[in-house]
């Protein structure tokens, strides 16, 4: 990558250029090797023909084709949705699986919480769940109870978090949709950032706390007798009914009085140092502009490298948002089954999306396309660029537990909120998410890192921006960027807060992603 004054060429043989600094029609901009006079105004963040582009002919980016010229392109004119269209080609048998040998092992460690059954927490919260929408209401009305004074008294506890949500009822009991929401809440449950959690439900919903218990997943307290006994406060989870309590202001009463016990417990626990090998990444970006591909993305792709080089995991997710790279990721994976794993969830969502009169190339929201982006594929391009150059090593269904160590995927949807719940379920404790356009999202009870793409939107929003890997395209290498941003990871899972912990978001980001109808 060659910066210049005004445009970059991501790749020599590309045919594009990216521009950095918005030009006015009539602009001569040049860079190695090539030159242009812009026939029309084109915003920073967008594309630039350097050559001529016949119609049909592959547009080039990243040294990647992102789709077709629609008509005949001129260089100097701006390359967009007016005269780019994608053509995904999905040739995925004929692609050989060349695992990359695996990177020099390298040891850091980091200030956590150890559970003691290899479980390792960035932070130390308490939960309240909900099993169904129907007691959300009462959630959030215990946690007005517990309010920032009387949350001195348990100076070890980063706080309480409400996970609350629009289902729980309505559905095939045991069903997809069930299953999912279970994951999910089991996930939170018995997450190494929640030091204890009490369950609150209505009590004639499909999904019981019994149903939760049934499973295996998580050790449930008598839900028959609310009251907290000695076995609840050591080895399960404190339930309560709004039914079997006695209604809305008795639950949020028994309730109160049930988190005082689980909040002294958290207290007890205290930071001590703990091997990297045991951070669970979560790759996320919402909000994508033309600069994302080029600086955050890649970015996070060296912190992910320096992850698994520690012996750790890190997670990428949005299927919807790797197809058209997909084949980069094929190419990585550690097996042909592993390979399979991902074309069969990407199939299973093609299928899906039709159910619905959808295609799944038609992500790219009326964000990214101002910011630059054009294509589903130019999109996956950039976003691919968080995975590093390490092998993918496994391919999870949305909300599992994530046990493989390396980078893996997790099968989720694009949309943000649902997809960091799915990794945070999963078992992620550190979250990177890069946007471009600005994103203001926060996950309890996990801590967020925000990288902007650019370092205009750092200034414009500094109360929800945590690093800028702008510096990338006025000549600071990727490297040397995504290392600062690893030493930084490092500091925030050892207990710095991030914005959106200063700024208390997180609750209302938690939105299980389920499959099936509502009946």
């Amino acid at each position: 990558m060659h910066p210049t004054s005004r445009a970059i060429r991501l790749n020599p043989v590309d045919n594009t250029v990216v521009v950095i600094s918005a030009l006015r029609s009539g602009d001569q901009v040049q860079g190695d090797g090539w030159s242009l006079v812009t026939s029309e105004p084109i915003a920073a963040g967008h594309k630039v023909a350097i050559q001529e582009i016949a119609e049909g002919e592959k547009v080039l980016k990243y040294g990647q084709p992102i789709g077709l010229a629609s008509k005949r392109i001129l260089p100097g004119q701006w390359i967009h949705s007016h005269n780019l269209t994608d053509d995904h080609c999905e040739n995925w048998e004929a692609i050989e699986i060349a695992p990359p040998s695996p990177p020099s092992p390298i040891q850091r460690t980091w200030m956590g919480f150890d559970r003691g059954d290899g479980r390792f927490g960035t932070r130390n919260y308490v939960g309240i769940l909900s099993t169904v929408n129907c007691s959300a209401t009462v959630c959030h009305e215990v946690r007005k109870r517990l309010d920032v004074e009387r949350m001195k008294r348990w100076p070890n506890v980063d706080g309480i978090f409400v996970a609350t949500h629009t289902t729980g009822c309505a559905f095939q009991y045991d069903g997809l949709k069930h299953q999912m929401l279970a994951r999910v809440l089991e996930g939170y449950a018995g997450h190494a950032n929640t030091a204890a959690c009490l369950i609150i439900g209505l009590g004639c919903e499909q999904n019981t706390p019994v149903y939760l218990k049934e499973r295996g997943l998580v050790q449930i307290g008598s839900s028959s007798d609310p009251s907290i006994s000695d076995d609840t406060q050591t080895s399960g989870i404190p339930t309560l009914t709004i039914q079997s309590v006695g209604g809305t202001r008795a639950t949020i009463d028994r309730a109160e009085a049930a988190l005082i016990p689980l909040l002294d417990r958290a207290n007890e626990c205290h930071r001590v140092p703990v091997d990297a090998r045991e951070l669970i990444l979560a790759m996320e970006c919402g909000g994508s502009d033309g600069y994302s591909g080029i600086t955050a993305n890649p970015a996070v792709g060296v912190v992910s490298d320096r992850i698994v080089a520690c012996g750790g995991t890190s997670i990428i997710s949005e299927t919807t948002e790797l197809y058209g790279a997909e084949h980069l990721l094929i190419r990585r994976s550690a097996s042909r089954e592993v390979a399979q794993a991902l074309i069969e969830r990407i199939e299973w969502w093609k299928q899906h999306a039709a159910m619905y009169g959808a295609t799944i190339d038609n992500n790219p929201s009326v964000g990214n396309k101002a910011g630059g982006l054009t294509t589903i594929t130019e999109k996956s391009l950039g976003a691919v660029s968080k995975t590093g150059q390490t092998t993918m090593t496994a391919v999870y269904q949305y909300a599992y537990p994530v046990r493989t160590k390396g980078m893996v995927i997790m099968d989720t949807p694009g949309f943000d909120p649902s997809s960091v719940t799915g990794k945070v379920a999963g078992g992620a404790n550190l979250v990177l998410f890069t946007t471009g356009r600005g994103s203001v999202f926060g996950c309890k009870p996990v801590p967020v890192i925000k990288i902007s793409s650019h370092s205009a939107l750092f200034r414009a929003m500094p109360d929800d921006m945590d690093f800028d890997a702008g510096p990338i395209v006025a000549g600071r290498t990727v490297e040397s960027v995504g290392e600062e941003l690893f030493e930084f990871a490092l500091k925030v899972a050892s207990g710095e807060k991030t914005c959106s912990e200063r700024l208390g978001l997180g609750d209302h980001e938690f939105i299980p992603w389920t499959v099936g109808p509502v009946l």
